[in-house]
């Protein structure tokens, strides 16, 4: 009985660590990070302390679309406005934490 309890909490303890994020899912697949996994993975952590994941996925979508961020970065709508702010944090902290 202890044995499977034990398996179950390591099941549950490591299982959101196996998960990868959408920046880290986004960043895999983009041309250079497929080759700077551990980069994509330390980007992910650094956007799990400052992002929501809903400003995840949207900041997941530039590296499919670079052009998308372009055009979020110069945006007039007080929402776009404020998910730049966060996400120009998170890549600096991201930039600085993951050297």
């Amino acid at each position: 009985m202890n044995r499977i309890l034990i398996a179950a909490a390591a099941v549950v303890l490591t299982t959101p660590l196996a998960m990868a994020g959408p920046i880290d899912s986004a960043c895999v697949r983009s041309e250079r990070g497929a080759r700077q996994a551990a980069l994509c993975g330390c980007a992910q952590q650094v956007a799990d302390q400052m992002l929501s994941r809903s400003d995840q996925r949207r900041a997941a979508r530039f590296f499919r679309d670079p052009h998308e961020a372009q055009v979020v970065r110069m945006s007039k709508s007080d929402r776009d406005n404020a998910f730049w702010a966060r996400y120009k944090r998170f890549a600096g902290a991201a930039e600085v934490y993951c050297r």
